[in-house]
């Protein structure tokens, strides 16, 4: 295998947050490859696909792949009646529509952007050797690729706490302008949603990996239950799942020899530890690595201790909170007890409980 040195960035992962990475890069001059595995943008779908207003402040063009609006939460709490957090904008989005639009922006900014490549192997030099046989060696790295990077493993980084999620779509038997959350003793680490999409909607569950052999039955049951409500029907229209991280920021920069390496994304643990969102933060941090790589490439060595402090300040407040609550709830577990409704208030987002000291 041949040495090919026609690239200054590569970027790892072409979701969210290294499609912008990628875009924000080549966008400055700098020669970027990026990277994916799977055969095309956003597929297979693995996201309840709500994103918050607040995106609509990072990018444009949000409502090409807008399904339907979201303006309040409403949540469960066993089997008390639901609680309305008003005031909870957002959009529900076509993932994979959203996912293709920031592929082809990159596209545009100059990146060269390849499905269907696995990186193969990351040596301890930084050199990125792909399924089919190429070897890239560059000044920066930047790893947008989940939070079972591989890049992370080749700097040495541990494995991040994830949760593990199962989610089906089914028909939506009434309108439906809220995200409905189900909290429960019964769902260890995690929660249920119902999340709607116009005439369907996303209804899931995530839990604990020690919960894992659980979550069929518990989503059954969650089903079977909107189902006799009235509210969902019975057919299955389609199902996916996946690994969410949730222990927090990890480092958002390493080093491979001479070979600068940053972390974005889920890759950087910027995924909510409580409620697992991740794609504002991914789409965020994707920019500002882009930007960091072309200013480590124009010279500027602080631009990687740059970059980790704005993540610091943007997103380590709120993730150290909701780790805090996390950890909260799972104690309670650890020491073989159920946290009662009160706990599970205080360990979700639309109560001021939550947010109390």
């Amino acid at each position: 295998m041949t040495m090919a040195q026609a690239f200054d960035v590569i970027v790892v992962g072409l979701g969210p947050a290294g499609s912008r990475a990628a875009a924000e890069a080549a966008r400055r001059g700098c020669r970027v490859l990026a990277l994916d595995r799977r055969r095309r943008a956003g597929y297979p779908v693995q996201c309840a696909e709500f994103v918050p207003a607040l995106l609509d402040q990072e990018l444009n063009g949000l409502t090409d792949i807008t399904v339907q609006r979201i303006t309040e939460m409403m949540t469960f709490v066993e089997d008390a009646p639901p609680d309305l957090k008003a005031g909870f904008p957002g959009r529900m989005i076509d993932r994979g529509r959203f996912d293709a639009a920031l592929v082809e922006r990159a596209l545009d900014a100059g990146a060269d952007c390849r499905f269907e490549t696995k990186v193969a192997d990351v040596t301890t030099d930084g050199t990125v050797v792909t399924s089919g046989g190429g070897r890239y060696r560059v000044p920066v790295l930047i790893a947008a690729d989940g939070p079972r990077s591989c890049l992370g493993a080749a700097c040495g980084l541990p494995d991040q706490q994830v949760v593990e999620t199962r989610q089906i779509t089914v028909p939506l038997l009434e309108a439906l302008a809220s995200t409905d959350i189900f909290l429960s003793a019964d769902i260890k680490g995690g929660y249920g949603w119902l999340f709607p999409k116009g005439d369907a909607a996303n209804l899931g569950v995530g839990v604990a990996p020690s919960a894992k052999h659980r979550l069929k039955p518990i989503l059954e049951a969650l089903h079977e239950s909107l189902m006799a409500a009235g509210r969902v029907g019975g057919q299955v229209q389609g199902h996916t799942g996946g690994a969410i991280p949730v222990g927090g920021m990890r480092e958002a920069t390493s080093t491979l020899v001479d070979c600068a390496v940053l972390f974005a994304g889920d890759a950087a643990g910027l995924a909510n530890p409580i409620t697992g969102a991740g794609i504002s933060a991914a789409v965020i941090s994707g920019g500002l690595a882009g930007e960091a790589a072309a200013r480590l490439l124009a010279g500027e060595d602080d631009a990687g201790e740059d970059y980790a402090e704005e993540l610091r300040d943007l997103f380590k407040p709120a993730l150290d909170r909701a780790l805090a609550r996390r950890q909260a709830l799972l104690a309670g577990y650890d020491r073989g007890g159920m946290p009662p409704p009160a706990a599970l208030r205080r360990g979700w987002i639309a109560y001021p409980e939550y947010w109390a000291a």
